[in-house]
């Protein structure tokens, strides 16, 4: 009984001193407590909480009426594609912006590229870059931050603007019969599994060599080995890619490889004639900025970023898109969005009355706090501007399906695009000298880990 009491009081004994050095006393949840008083309305207000979307009750019906699809200047969409159940938006938007510069440079009425094809060596030169970032980092201890960060991020279906210069430029394209989806390309999280897996246990295995003193060629050797087990699971999923195809342009039937069809019909010089515009307002703005392992092959180079006002940025879309020219655009799509009506509007929700509380950060401390980053690209396509030029709202070409939004688009008010856009990619045509010099600059290199630099999905 003894040992009880002494436990008990022990006990009692370290709680009390938890409490001082920073835990919740006894004090500080009794004024907690008291000061929680609902009112009649607040106390209704917590019933409907309690069997309702916080989503449902925080929609703010008084902007229902603001919708308006009209815009003053718009690129035509040319059909709404769909990625699935994958994190493939990356991929789905820039395929999109070719689609429809290929359209309009051969009069074509129609035109799908492949997305499956362009994604399986997506996929393959990921767990190369991963692989050979563990040869390269062979020497440093496991938690060696940046051995951390390979062994967290072996493979990822998301990406960036990177992955369409990447990708594209090294195995060109094929239009989306000659090698169509699969279920598990649309459904990608559980072969990512399995091939995640298998990496990570390539990567100790090429350590274990590595420090048993095998030298580089020997574990480049072992590398390639790995690489056909990877290639093998790709292809099971995704199927093998077409090396080989006919394909059949006004008339005349001819044969193509990957990269003689995109020569011929796009040849755009991606890494070359796009530059990729960020309102990062936690960083210097008229700065050039590098992300380390921002890039999806080995052999490539990591993308390099202007950081602008985003005042600047949008001047340059608003010329794109009069120019009947879409963009490569990211945001942080989930805040603010009203799924059904397909828009992305600061009104949409007031959390606040709902919260008793305000919201206050700005978007440079949603940034450094992590409370917001890019996390979707889209097509941008449409402006309304008012009879001052100056933009009202915007519209991009979404990749969630017909169903989805406004007819497959998302709406977004001039005030959103402030807040939560973040990445432009833009031709250079359209961008002012005085940006372009910006790019001459030797970049400021950031870390793979950055926060603002996750993979768009």
């Amino acid at each position: 009984m003894k040992k009880n009491i002494t436990l008990v009081g022990l006990m009692a004994a370290t709680m009390t001193i938890q409490a001082q050095n920073g835990g919740i006393s006894a004090d500080m949840l009794r004024q907690m407590r008291d000061a929680y008083q609902p009112t009649p309305s607040e106390k209704a207000l917590h019933n409907a909480m309690a069997g309702t979307s916080i989503g449902v009750l925080a929609k703010n019906h008084e902007v229902l009426a603001d919708f308006d699809t009209n815009f003053s200047n718009k690129v035509v969409s040319h059909g709404i594609t769909n990625q699935r159940q994958s994190g493939r938006c990356w991929l789905f938007t820039g395929l999109n912006v070719l689609r429809a510069q290929m359209m309009a440079k051969h009069g074509l009425d129609d035109m799908k590229f492949s997305q499956v094809y362009c994604f399986f060596y997506d996929q393959l030169e990921k767990a190369n870059l991963f692989l050979q970032g563990v040869i390269d980092t062979r020497k440093e201890p496991m938690d060696n931050k940046m051995v951390e960060w390979l062994f967290r991020n072996p493979l990822s279906d998301g990406g960036q603007f990177t992955g369409i210069s990447d990708i594209i430029e090294k195995y060109g394209v094929v239009p989306a019969q000659v090698m169509p989806e699969t279920y598990c390309s649309e459904n990608t999280s559980h072969i990512a599994r399995l091939v995640t897996l298998k990496l990570r246990e390539f990567g100790l295995q090429l350590r274990d060599e590595a420090a048993a003193g095998a030298k580089t060629s020997a574990l480049e050797k072992k590398k390639t080995e790995m690489l056909t087990t990877v290639y093998y699971m790709l292809a099971q999923a995704f199927g093998k890619p077409v090396e080989h195809f006919t394909w059949t342009y006004k008339g005349v039937t001819k044969e193509y490889t990957p990269q003689s069809f995109y020569q011929e019909f796009l040849g755009n010089d991606l890494s070359g004639n796009y530059v990729m515009l960020m309102n990062d307002p936690s960083r210097e703005y008229y700065k050039c900025y590098e992300i380390d392992f921002d890039r999806h092959v080995y052999d490539g180079k990591n993308w390099t970023y202007v950081n602008l006002p985003v005042e600047d940025i949008k001047e340059m879309a608003i010329a794109s898109i009069q120019d009947s020219t879409m963009m490569y655009f990211s945001c942080d799509v989930g805040k603010f969005l009203d799924r059904e009506k397909g828009t992305l509007d600061l009104k949409n929700f007031d959390y606040e009355s709902i919260m008793g509380t305000t919201f206050g950060m700005d978007k440079k401390q949603r940034v450094q706090t992590f409370a917001s980053g890019s996390s979707h690209a889209m097509t941008l396509m449409a402006v309304d501007l008012d009879k001052d030029g100056k933009p009202k709202k915007w519209m991009v070409e979404n990749s969630w399906g017909v169903e989805s939004g406004y007819q497959g688009h998302l709406i977004m008010t001039d005030e959103w695009f402030d807040e939560y856009m973040f990445r432009l990619v833009v031709e250079k045509k359209y961008v002012p000298a005085k940006v372009l010099d910006i790019l001459k600059q030797k970049p400021v290199r950031l870390p793979a880990w950055d926060p603002m630099f996750a993979s768009e999905e």
